[in-house]
């Protein structure tokens, strides 16, 4: 039996023009999580990432720390929904940035709102696929991996939303779990599903073993 390895991207640059880039501390939580593999002896016999910018940087890094080449699938299937298009779709903008706490939490909440109606099929986010399609595209990824690869390790770099779909669509979970487990992904954290021909079964969710010490205790972060 094999296993899945689902990795969130590391700390992007949120609040920033464009998000889709890796911080400094992300490309560092990204090295250090292959460094934390290499030093345990994994090897991947597969590579899937989505084709977002954080994706592949994440994974530059994380091959860094391996010392392996990686010459991964690219699929959009694995691609992040669009967070302002979502809270468009449910309050017109302009808004603004979410530089302070209070900003912070409001744009969540406007975010966990949006999710909620565009998964009750109630809005239609401008550029963006339905729910069903998105949903419909990370099971499609799912399937792949279970049907080629049931006895070997596969190395899956994403985002939170995608990643908590995953974990909906093995686990049968009603929209506002999937939510909530979108909202707790941290960066550069590692779930587990074990693969055999028949399913995927979960194993871990949003461990961070590679962070585990004080050292690194600071480097936890959730955007």
């Amino acid at each position: 039996m094999g296993t899945l390895y689902l990795v969130r991207h590391g700390q992007a640059s949120f609040g920033a023009e464009n998000y889709d880039q890796l911080s400094a501390r992300g490309h560092e939580q990204a090295v250090r999580l292959g460094e934390y593999w290499r030093e345990r002896g994994m090897k991947f016999d597969a590579v899937i990432r989505g084709s977002l910018q954080r994706h592949a940087q994440t994974l530059e890094g994380i091959c860094e720390g391996l010392q392996m080449q990686c010459d991964p699938l690219v699929t959009p299937a694995l691609n992040e929904y669009e967070s302002m298009a979502l809270i468009e779709a449910i309050q017109p903008g302009p808004h603004p940035a979410a530089d302070t706490p209070e900003r912070y939490r409001q744009h969540f909440r406007l975010l966990c709102d949006a999710l909620a109606q565009w998964m009750g099929g109630t809005i239609t986010p401008r550029g963006m696929p339905s729910w069903s399609d998105f949903a419909g595209g990370v099971r499609g990824v799912l399937e792949l991996v279970r049907e080629r690869h049931a006895n070997h390790n596969v190395l899956l770099v994403s985002s939170g939303g995608p990643i908590a779909t995953a974990v909906g669509e093995v686990l049968s979970t009603p929209a506002e779990v999937m939510i909530a487990l979108n909202m707790r992904v941290r960066n550069s954290a590692v779930s587990e599903f074990s693969i055999s021909p028949k399913r995927l079964m979960l194993q871990t969710f949003n461990t961070l073993p590679h962070l585990d010490s004080e050292q690194h205790a600071s480097w936890v972060t959730h955007a």
